[in-house]
């Protein structure tokens, strides 16, 4: 959805909110790709620390090498 949505998009100060704008309302299902693109990408969170909270709850931390992997990967996510 993110691809549809760069082709659309138009990253400029005073054009990005019509850009935005455009893509709801004259593309079609404009609405619908920004909306799933929107919620996948809080889904994709939640799940992302879902998984961090089950790696603590099991104690995972203990392997080091892999928790400081995994939180290498979380910040490289969230950039």
């Amino acid at each position: 959805s993110a691809l549809f949505l760069a082709m659309h998009y138009t990253p400029d100060t005073l054009t990005a909110f019509s850009s935005v704008t455009h893509i709801c309302r004259d593309v079609n299902y404009g609405w619908l790709i920004r909306y799933i693109h929107a919620n996948g990408a809080s889904l994709f969170f939640i799940c992302l620390y879902l998984h961090i909270g089950r790696g603590i709850y099991y104690g995972s931390y203990s392997y080091m090498e892999t928790w400081n992997i995994g939180i290498i990967l979380l910040f490289l996510t969230m950039a």
